[in-house]
């Protein structure tokens, strides 16, 4: 590791949040949970809290319809950050909950509720990689047992990294869904998404690409990456809690039966049977997460006022960076990609003869926030025969010298607890 690194310009914008710069001398290495929120995005929440408060897409009050107004902005926003049109974003509790949105559709269609081309069943097969998190596996999981069609998945090495060509060999006519990870929460992985999207749709398979690890952290272009349907959160990219979001192409979320039913999602209702709107409302029923989605809209405001560009960049330096420092400590051992290789800014790792949580422990004792356990990993982390790792990970608002105390405090993690001798 170099001994001095030229900052990088958005290592200026710490100040902007207070979660880092009024901890003190506290070091935050848990973004990939959850990011920090900057001002930008809590005044945001609070002035519309304050002054335009009211139910959305309900009355014809002037109320309602600034409320309504602000909403569908924020949605708006989002659409044009990820590349998507408007009827293309559906807001949804979170990425996991968009997930399930899918699967529960796919589900419904495979019943004659939807589009025929959405319809999977026995003889298909749906296809994930051994490396999801537990939300983009579980959810497929459930629909085959639902449909009868086979689950199969794309195996991981012995640093828990997959290829494209891994996946491409298990592709086959009879794949009918491909789900996979843009950015593994563990490893770090960057998977070459415009390729797998064009390999599935060789053989007529659907995509769903769990986004939550690379909207925050790269310039997402969904349409042009060619998949057919996405999740990512706000939390994880500057804004609130309680707010996700489906990507899905606008045909296809059209024919995509609601998994969740009530007002605000139909046209027509009678005794016997329900119509339901066009995307994205169809998907929408009860009372919308209105104040979150106008904290999201304001948290990508703040990304692209900085530049997705020099968000990527910058978390490429912290990547090295991280790699270098845990790499450097004797008896740890990287997870994922090796130094030099892409990643994203995460890095998580195994101290020989020290659990991860004593060794999260000790790194809290000394002022470092970082991840511990199975990361809702739990296969991956089976196949790299530990039951939890330690990860740290980095966004806009890590500075070098943050990653400096990490590799610092965890040359001294195996002497403490007697690992060493």
């Amino acid at each position: 590791m170099s001994d001095v690194t030229p900052p990088h310009p958005l290592v200026d914008v710490r100040a902007d949040f207070p979660g880092v710069a009024g901890r003190g001398d506290r070091v935050y290495l848990d973004s990939a949970a959850t990011a920090q929120r900057p001002e930008a995005v809590i005044a945001a929440e609070a002035g519309f809290t304050r002054s335009d408060y009211a139910a959305v897409h309900r009355g014809s009050s002037m109320a309602t319809g600034e409320a309504t107004f602000a909403f569908e902005t924020a949605r708006e926003k989002v659409a044009a950050f990820v590349g998507a049109g408007e009827r293309e974003i559906v807001w949804a509790e979170n990425a996991t909950d968009a997930l399930n949105l899918v699967a529960g559709g796919l589900s419904d269609a495979s019943r004659g509720l939807g589009g025929e081309r959405l319809a999977i069943g026995e003889g298909d097969e749906i296809l994930v990689t051994e490396a999801e998190h537990h939300a983009n596996l579980i959810p497929w999981q459930r629909l085959a047992r639902r449909t009868g069609a086979t689950l199969r998945w794309v195996p991981v090495d012995d640093r828990g990294l997959w290829t494209v060509d891994d996946l491409r060999a298990r592709l086959s006519p009879r794949t009918a869904l491909v789900a996979f990870s843009h950015v593994s929460n563990v490893t770090g992985l960057i998977a070459p998404v415009a390729d797998i999207a064009a390999a599935a749709r060789d053989v007529g398979a659907l995509t769903v690409l769990d986004a939550c690890q690379s909207a925050p952290h790269l310039p997402l272009d969904l349409g042009a990456l060619g998949v057919d349907f996405a999740a990512f959160s706000a939390h994880k990219m500057l804004g609130p809690t309680g707010i996700g979001v489906l990507y899905g192409r606008a045909e296809l979320l059209d024919e995509l039966p609601p998994a969740r039913t009530g007002g605000s999602a139909i046209t027509t209702v009678t005794m016997e049977d329900a119509e339901f709107l066009p995307s994205p409302h169809r998907f929408e029923a009860g009372t919308q997460p209105v104040t979150q989605a106008v904290g999201f809209g304001a948290a990508v405001d703040y990304l692209t006022r900085l530049d997705m560009r020099d968000v990527r960049a910058h978390g490429a330096e912290l990547a090295g960076r991280l790699v270098d420092a845990v790499s450097a400590v004797p008896g740890v051992r990287l997870v994922g990609p090796r130094p030099g290789e892409d990643r994203a800014a995460l890095a998580s790792f195994v101290v020989d003869g020290v659990h991860a949580h004593d060794v999260g422990q000790f790194l809290d004792d000394r002022g470092i926030t970082v991840r511990t356990g199975h990361h809702c990993a739990q296969p991956l982390h089976r196949r790299l025969g530990t039951a939890a790792t330690t990860r740290a990970s980095a966004y806009v608002y890590t500075a070098p010298d943050d990653v400096d105390a990490l590799g610092s405090a965890l040359g001294e993690v195996r002497a403490f607890f007697g690992a060493d001798r």
